[in-house]
């Protein structure tokens, strides 16, 4: 009985023991996502601050985590700037011309890659993803004297074709990995039922691929959204797109005016924001899908 009462004992210790150790590990797990989290959210935070605090107030020191005074006129700045405008104006359209272009061309190329085989498709496949192996700042020049040529420099044609040339490898092998996992049973039934490929990609494909299609869509436009050396150098002053158009207009060689930079710079943040905020259940679907099977 003795024996029992002692087994008991040591049996309650341990148990007391293995909760103080969970305990431990969910406190440290606890206190390394916050520290992730203050690493992540901080900049964010602190660019917030800074867009409403008042010139005079952005350089005190010690620096305040609270401003004692708060301003919104940087965000009234940046709508009164019809510079400002035209440069948003510019990224819609060359982002979401990258977007759209990227989508359509890697739906029929990731479809082909995926669901034919023929003589050269291996060495292609890799050919296309090679392509983001080099660093896209020393294809530039050549670009820029490709455009001159063409008549295509400082225009919306020089910069959706330059983000959709980076743009389209990834597509490709995002779409090709997500029709990879789609049975070719289902492409076999359509067939006997005398569907034609067209009528395969278009109303059986696409619908059942909307994930994929919102993830690839997003990822270009983000590309395209927020390029700063393409952009600058082949948009020339007219079809510039707001990352090299905020700081032209807002980073001087002697003065740089910081509060009107990060109310300008959260603005441009805001249609990303609100794409992943609607889309996020799609871009999750999307991206795990096309990672089952490669």
């Amino acid at each position: 009985m003795m024996t029992t009462t002692m087994a008991r004992r040591f049996e309650s210790q341990g148990m007391v023991a293995s909760d103080r150790s969970r305990l431990s590990e969910r406190l440290l797990l606890i206190g390394g996502f916050i520290l992730v989290a203050i690493f992540a959210f901080f900049p964010i935070y602190w660019m917030l601050i800074t867009s409403v605090t008042p010139v005079d107030q952005v350089f005190n020191f010690p620096p305040r985590l609270v401003p004692s005074t708060i301003t919104l006129e940087f965000y009234g700045d940046f709508f009164n700037n019809p510079a400002l405008l035209r440069y948003l104006f510019n990224s819609v359209v060359v982002a979401g011309t990258t977007a759209i272009t990227s989508v359509v061309i890697s739906v029929y190329a990731g479809y082909s890659f995926s669901k034919f085989r023929y003589t050269g498709r291996k060495a292609l496949m890799f050919l296309i993803l090679s392509a983001q192996m080099f660093p896209q700042t020393l294809l530039l020049i050549t670009l820029y004297l490709m455009f001159a040529r063409l008549g295509l420099l400082n225009s919306y044609w020089a910069l959706i074709l330059s983000f959709t040339s980076f743009t389209l490898p990834l597509c490709v092998w995002m779409l090709k990995g997500y029709f990879d996992t789609l049975p070719d049973e289902l492409i076999e039934a359509a067939k006997v039922d005398g569907a034609s490929q067209f009528t395969i990609i278009h109303r059986i494909l696409l619908p059942i691929a909307r994930p994929a299609l919102i993830s690839t869509f997003l990822f270009a436009f983000i590309r395209g959204w927020n390029d700063f050396i393409y952009a600058l150098t082949l948009g020339g002053s007219e079809y510039m797109t707001l990352p090299p158009g905020l700081v032209l207009t807002y980073m001087g060689e002697f003065q740089t005016s910081w509060p009107n930079l990060m109310a300008s710079s959260l603005i441009v943040s805001v249609p990303v924001m609100v794409l992943y905020i609607f889309l996020q259940r799609y871009i999750v679907a999307g991206l795990s899908s096309g990672a089952v099977k490669g």
